[in-house]
């Protein structure tokens, strides 16, 4: 099994540690809506897969229903954990965070994360739940179970509310992010508030095209052009590129696979640099085109937040 020769890059976060910009993620294609305890063992092969490779930021939550084989696939690749940045969210158990995080430690097998997530703001309204649910993150980070404490679909409003009382600002914030919804107000905000962004749904250009949330799988969108000509120049794929304009814009991506060879072939994005032009490029054709693959029951066809 080939490892990658190029380091991953690490993004600096507000509260000193360092966030790796390549993840490989346990939910989209691992994802269960059936019973939790049935394992997946593909889950749990492909992650070691990913660890051994070189994927040493594993990102999982309590909604995917994968803790369990994420913990069983850390402890079979028999990586030193100091050299794992393990993240997972809370969700659906938000009424106790506490308790939620020490029963995902427990399918995790380790005594702390790197960075535990509120999985989104659209479990209340209420100003002061919000609150009152981020100082249990705060006590979190206090007991040493998490060392970083964020946020995952949080909008800037959504975040403000935390930042009003909040002794610990967010050290990130999970969005989906990709050229055809590259959300420039939020990753403006987040850089005048030093809070980091971490990406998932990164490849939508490559393989959600269409122009709406309707449309999502059309066949052609207003990328695939400039996306072939780039993969052309560096000799990567399409997918690579895409994973590349988030790390060049200080943005850390999460992705997944149950293909070795896709693995491997992602870590080619940490070998070569978009110049601006062509990020300007690709930001500019991607502004065309509106796809949202996740949350589309929160949000109406022709939202861009």
């Amino acid at each position: 099994m080939a490892k990658i020769h190029t380091p991953i890059p690490s993004l600096k976060l507000n509260d000193g540690n360092s966030l790796p910009m390549l993840a490989y993620g346990t939910g989209t294609t691992w994802y269960k809506t059936g019973d939790e305890s049935k394992l997946d063992q593909n889950c749990i092969d492909s992650t070691v897969t990913a660890i051994k490779l070189g994927y040493h930021h594993l990102d999982g939550a309590e909604v995917y229903k994968t803790e369990t084989e994420l913990g069983m696939a850390i402890k079979k690749a028999d990586v030193s954990r100091d050299k794992l940045f393990i993240t997972t969210k809370v969700l659906p158990n938000i009424s106790d965070i506490p308790a939620a995080l020490k029963l995902s430690l427990q399918k995790l097998q380790v005594d702390h994360v790197d960075l535990y997530l509120i999985h989104s703001p659209f479990h209340t309204e209420d100003k002061a739940e919000h609150q009152a649910r981020w100082k249990q993150m705060e006590e979190l980070k206090a007991q040493g179970l998490t060392k970083s404490i964020g946020v995952s679909n949080y909008h800037p409003e959504h975040l403000d509310l935390l930042l009003e009382t909040a002794t610990i600002p967010p050290a990130v914030n999970q969005i989906e992010f990709h050229p055809y919804l590259q959300h420039p107000d939020w990753i403006e905000y987040h850089k005048k508030k030093g809070i980091a962004t971490s990406a998932y749904g990164s490849l939508a250009a490559v393989v959600k095209r269409g122009s709406s949330n309707q449309d999502a799988s059309s066949s052609e969108g207003p990328l695939d052009g400039t996306l072939s000509a780039l993969a052309h120049k560096y000799g990567v794929s399409p997918a690579e590129i895409c994973i590349r304009w988030c790390i060049d814009q200080d943005v850390a991506v999460i992705t997944t696979s149950g293909k070795e060879q896709r693995l491997s072939d992602y870590l080619r994005a940490m070998t070569f640099k978009l110049t601006p032009k062509e990020i300007a490029e690709i930001n500019e054709q991607g502004s065309k085109k509106h796809a949202r693959g996740y949350w589309n029951h929160i949000y109406k066809a022709d939202d861009r937040r």
